[in-house]
């Protein structure tokens, strides 16, 4: 399983990295390869100052060692080693009306310190954080990820969408930071399914996201914008940096695992402001879109 994994995630990357440099027309990812003092290492491949993405990142990491003190308690677990292979990216583009996107597939091995596997587990999703909402782009997002949820499960997208929600959610905002997709984690062998049947589905989400992202740049990447756009976009995507630094699992994973710093703070976009008390126009396009964020609702 680590090696079909290992190889999935690689090829996945080159695959979106492409698909990505073609749909931008003038940035090239460039790749910083990296290794982890602790064990394993990574390919980070950066996108910046492109024609249509500002920054970007699709990274892979496969680590293992010790771990950490600092997580056994959140793995139920003591005195044991890891090991963790995923595909972790987000894309910021730099007009408004394009969202910005997160997609994460991972898979974790826990043993004893004899070498004996002791559980195994997959996670992931795929999530969209639009700057100004159009209905249609959301509808096409989730219809994506209902119908690859559908071929493996009938429960399966109502389940992940609701886990979405409740994960990405800023509490002391008390508002979604986007408008959800798919979200799950410790997706293990069971009575039921098979880790190769969890495997089918996490692959299957992972070779849908160019289909459930790329229409919605086409649509909206030429739509002029102006400094008020600007300005919106970056006070949102200052709630997007609160996310990830205060409740992101992820992101407390890597810094508690001696992960590399670079490609930990990749998601982070490059200019960002925060506003005193700053709230929309009533009745205004940037209203409408709080309004849904803060009661998270049914696209499909």
């Amino acid at each position: 399983m680590k090696e079909a994994f290992v190889d999935y995630i690689h090829n996945l990357q080159n695959g979106i990295t492409t698909a990505l440099e073609a749909m931008d027309g003038v940035a090239k990812f460039k790749e910083d390869l990296w290794e982890r003092k602790a064990g394993g290492g990574g390919k980070t491949r950066v996108i910046e100052n492109g024609g249509l993405f500002e920054k970007g990142g699709v990274n892979t990491s496969v680590v293992h060692g010790t771990l950490p003190e600092s997580l056994q308690h959140y793995f139920e677990t003591a005195d044991a080693d890891f090991f963790a292979a995923g595909l972790s990216l987000v894309l910021h583009p730099k007009n408004p009306f394009v969202p910005t996107v997160h997609a994460n597939w991972r898979y974790f091995e826990i043993y004893d310190r004899n070498g004996t596997l002791m559980d195994a587990w997959f996670g992931g999703g795929q999530d969209l954080t639009p700057y100004y909402l159009f209905e249609e782009d959301a509808k096409h997002f989730h219809q994506v990820c209902k119908s690859v949820c559908d071929a493996h499960g009938t429960n399966f997208y109502d389940d992940f969408k609701q886990q979405c929600d409740a994960y990405f959610y800023n509490t002391h905002r008390g508002e979604a930071r986007g408008i959800g997709g798919l979200f799950f984690d410790r997706l293990k062998a069971n009575s039921e399914r098979a880790m190769e049947d969890w495997y089918h589905f996490v692959t299957s989400v992972g070779n849908s996201f160019l289909d459930a992202y790329l229409p919605i740049v086409s649509a909206r990447k030429a739509i002029p914008y102006g400094e008020r756009e600007r300005q919106w976009q970056e006070i949102r995507r200052g709630r997007y940096v609160e996310f990830n630094l205060v409740h992101d699992k992820g992101t407390l994973f890597g810094l508690k695992t001696q992960g590399r710093i670079e490609s930990i703070l990749m998601s982070l976009p490059p200019t960002v402001q925060w506003r005193y008390d700053h709230h929309p126009e009533m009745g205004s396009a940037e209203a409408k879109l709080i309004e849904v964020l803060k009661h998270p609702i049914s696209w499909v």
